[in-house]
């Protein structure tokens, strides 16, 4: 355990956490670190995975809250924000640190945003003894990619391609601090604490290695397809609480209709799923209808709690 006095998520979180966070790190192969911050007490613990690129601070407008009721962790996969990077990133890589999570945290409430989502699931398939429930939070779906416009894919590759080149040339801070304000908007309304949410946030890309690493989860979840799909083959859905959300706004029509039908599959596969679309909501969920999340978490932990015999 360590009170992470260096580390400015940590500082950040705990303006916004009134018990405050501590820092924790897990050391995998070869050394390397996995950061998470926690926070609250109360078992089963949740476990917040965020989307593509982002880092644990992507979870600040939600987190206070949930840790009122419940011990939350939120962590940095390989090679963003305080965790060091893998040498190879792959799905399987990025599943087996969250399992090296669970098995270090005991038996979680996993919640997944986007690219998170889908690790959750493949993490509850994986592991069922280490998953409590699950909560979706308008998650991807490795079947949703050939509904995306062939313009709408050939800008965010592109968008994608630049990053590393705007890190190299010193603009990328720009857009990560445009970022971080408005995530620290969303937090509070203190001037002093918004500014070291928006610090927090910019540090958490500070290298240009983090930045490559946006780049190269993304690819990731462009080329899983074939993956995931083994990977369901194989395993059995666990009987476990589950929600899943999704947004009302933001997308091309096609490709909102996908998301929602493929919402309803998966909530259908789980014996306890309920899918729900959150009104007035765009991808970011947690952020824009922070209590649609907080409310899906608590029912999965109050029917989890139920099933403790």
């Amino acid at each position: 355990m360590d009170t992470g006095a260096q580390d400015p998520v940590v500082t950040a979180l705990s303006r916004l956490v009134p018990d405050g966070v501590v820092r924790h790190q897990l050391t995998r192969e070869s050394g390397r670190r996995l950061r998470w911050v926690e926070a609250g007490g109360a078992e089963p613990a949740v476990v917040l995975i965020s989307g593509a690129g982002e880092v644990a601070l992507d979870w600040a407008v939600v987190l206070p809250t949930l840790a009122e009721t419940s011990r939350v962790i939120a962590y940095d996969r390989a090679g963003l924000g305080a965790s060091d990077p893998v040498s190879r990133l792959t799905l399987d890589s990025q599943v087996r640190d969250l399992v090296a999570l669970l098995d270090h945290v005991g038996p979680a409430v996993l919640v997944g945003h986007s690219w998170g989502g889908l690790l959750a699931e493949l993490t509850a398939l994986a592991r069922p003894d280490r998953t409590r429930g699950v909560v979706l939070v308008d998650p991807f779906h490795e079947d949703t990619t050939a509904q995306v416009p062939l313009a709408l894919r050939v800008s965010s590759s592109l968008v994608l391609g630049a990053l590393p080149v705007l890190k190299a040339i010193g603009l990328f801070n720009r857009i990560a601090a445009n970022v971080g304000r408005e995530l620290a908007r969303r937090c509070t309304d203190d001037p002093t604490t918004q500014a070291v949410v928006t610090a927090a946030y910019v540090a958490s890309y500070g290298t240009y290695a983090q930045v490559a690493t946006i780049r190269a989860e993304n690819r990731l979840a462009n080329a899983c397809t074939g993956e995931v799909r083994a990977a369901r083959a194989v395993s059995a859905v666990p009987d476990v609480p589950m929600r899943v959300l999704t947004a009302t706004r933001g997308k091309p029509a096609a490709l909102q209709q996908r998301s929602r039908d493929l919402a309803e599959r998966t909530a259908a596969l789980f014996a306890r799923g309920v899918h729900r679309e959150v009104p007035d909501s765009g991808h970011y969920i947690h952020k824009e209808q922070p209590a649609a999340v907080v409310d899906a978490v608590r029912a999965v932990r109050a029917e989890a709690d139920r099933d403790t015999p």
